[in-house]
Order: C-alpha cells, then sequence, then structure tokens
C-alpha cells in the first residue's frame, strides 16, 4: 500500500499509474505537481490527484513514493530541487524512456536519497498527452522495466515492483546500457522514422494531395509522430550514442533498397522483403 504518492508532472503516464492504483486499492493519496495548473485542477475534476500544489515542498514532504514524470532534460533541476525537501522513508522513481541520463541527473542531483531511486520505463503509451489521457487499464499485461545500480536498496526495488504489479504490468530488471541499446532499436529508431516521414512529405509541393490519400498504412506507421515533441527531443538528446548508431545503419539499409530497386533486382527485393515478412510474423507478442 502506497499511503502518498506524489506524482510530478501528471501527464498520460503519471494519471494512468494513478487511476490505476485507485482502482486496485493499492493507494491512500495521490497529489500531483507541475507547471500547468489548469492541468492539474483538471486531474482533481477527474479523480486522478486528490490535491495539487505548484510548490514542489508541499508535493513531496510527506510522500513515501514519488513518481518523476517530467521531460528527460528537466529531470536534472527536479532531482536537485527535490533532494532537501525530501522525506527520508520516501522511494524515488521515473519513467523516462532513456535510463543513463536519468540515472547520472539523479546521482548528481540526489544525494543520500540516491540509494532509494530505483529508475524505471514503463513500456506503454499512446501519442496523447496530458492528465486528460489517462485511463486505467494502459499498464495492464504490459512489461515495465526497471535498471536499478549497484548502490539501490532492494527495499526501494521491491516497493516500486509492488506498485506496478498492482497496475497489472510485468515487471523485468535490466542494466541501464543495456535497456538504452534496447530500446533505441525498439522505440526510438520507429519515433525517428515517423516524424522524418511526414516531415519529408510535408514538404512536398502536392503534400495536401499526398495525405488527401493515405490510407491505414501511413495512419498506422505515422501515428506516434504526433506524441510529444518536446519528451521525444529530450529523448534524441539523452540516447544520442545508441540512436545515432541505429539511424545510420538504417539509412545503410535504405540505401541497399534503393540500388536494388535502381538496378530492377527483383530477386533481392523479394529476399529482403520474405525475410522481414518471416521477422515480423514470428513476433507473436505485437
Amino acid at each position: 500500500m502506497i499511503k502518498h504518492l506524489a506524482i510530478l508532472g501528471v501527464g498520460l503516464i503519471g494519471s494512468s499509474l494513478a487511476l490505476a492504483l485507485r482502482e486496485t486499492g493499492h493507494v491512500q493519496r495521490v497529489s500531483g505537481f507541475g507547471r500547468n495548473r489548469r492541468n492539474l485542477e483538471r486531474g482533481v475534476e477527474l479523480g486522478v490527484l486528490d490535491d495539487f500544489s505548484l510548490d514542489l515542498g508541499e508535493v513531496v514532504s510527506d510522500a513515501d513514493m514519488v513518481l518523476v514524470a517530467v521531460p528527460l532534460g528537466a529531470m536534472a533541476e527536479l532531482f536537485a530541487h527535490m533532494a532537501p525537501l525530501l522525506p527520508d522513508r520516501a522511494v524515488i522513481t521515473d519513467v523516462g524512456s532513456a535510463k543513463g541520463s536519468v540515472v547520472n541527473d539523479a546521482r548528481n542531483g540526489l544525494g543520500d536519497h540516491f540509494a532509494r531511486f530505483v529508475a524505471g520505463h514503463p513500456i506503454a503509451g499512446t501519442e496523447r498527452s496530458g492528465v486528460e489521457a489517462g485511463f486505467a487499464t494502459l499498464f495492464q499485461q504490459r512489461k515495465v522495466i526497471l535498471t536499478p545500480t549497484g548502490e539501490t536498496e532492494t527495499q526501494a526495488v521491491d516497493r516500486v515492483r509492488d506498485m506496478w504489479l498492482a497496475c497489472g504490468a510485468g515487471v523485468e530488471l535490466m542494466a541501464v546500457e543495456h535497456h538504452d541499446q534496447v530500446l533505441a532499436a525498439t522505440s526510438h529508431l520507429p519515433h525517428m522514422l515517423a516524424f522524418s516521414l511526414v516531415s519529408h512529405l510535408s514538404k512536398m509541393s502536392d503534400q495536401d494531395e499526398i495525405f488527401d490519400y493515405a490510407a491505414g498504412g501511413f495512419r498506422d506507421f505515422t501515428r506516434i509522430a504526433s506524441s510529444d515533441p518536446v519528451m521525444w527531443r529530450d529523448i534524441c538528446i539523452a540516447n544520442r550514442d545508441a540512436l545515432i548508431d541505429l539511424i545510420e545503419g538504417y539509412q545503410q539499409e535504405l540505401t541497399l533498397v534503393a540500388d536494388a530497386i535502381r538496378r530492377q533486382d527483383p530477386d533481392a527485393l523479394q529476399e529482403l522483403f520474405t525475410d522481414a515478412k518471416h521477422t515480423r510474423d514470428q513476433l507473436r507478442n505485437l
């Protein structure tokens, strides 16, 4: 049971977590902190939050669980700001999509509280944002990755694991660097492809006609280009090394496809497409 959950940054993930924990009776009180008063007021109206404050100290000073759900670029300042305000019993966790930068920011900012920081990443989401985007079933049968360090208290890991299990998620532990490499391939690169495709097509002279005739495949592939630009800007910078390697590798793959088309080489194209189809067909969990 979480007695007092403080959510710092009440958007899709934070609001969905609060709603899921309320449904299972795993939390007694939920407080919100952020810069947008109207968003926080709406959180109270929707039953996501019990209360909120624009003063960080008022939100975290009595919390036994603190969820940091702000963009990656804002975490360093937030950790440093909250450190002198946290009670000794509080466990701190986050939901950032890149873990290396978050762990470094937490280590530098939290001081003695760092041992109770459990870096985490729920592999769930939609392209929507804000408190109104939240729904209680978002994490059911989805994975949450925790990346504790050698300094992390076991009890803190157990408490964060229990929180996500109460939401219906499966929890796995992973090394920080390995997480960032895996997520660069499975999440960060696909978002870059969607953003860049929509951006490229929007610059074409006949863009209106192109988008008018776009069908389901285009819709499904580019849906994630509606995601929060600030969040994805920060992810690119935070996980730049792994992401650049993947982008450059993908560019090479596209060059091979272009060369096969230019040569009118049906065998090369069919082999590539067949291999890709076979691999995709094996992914039963998608």
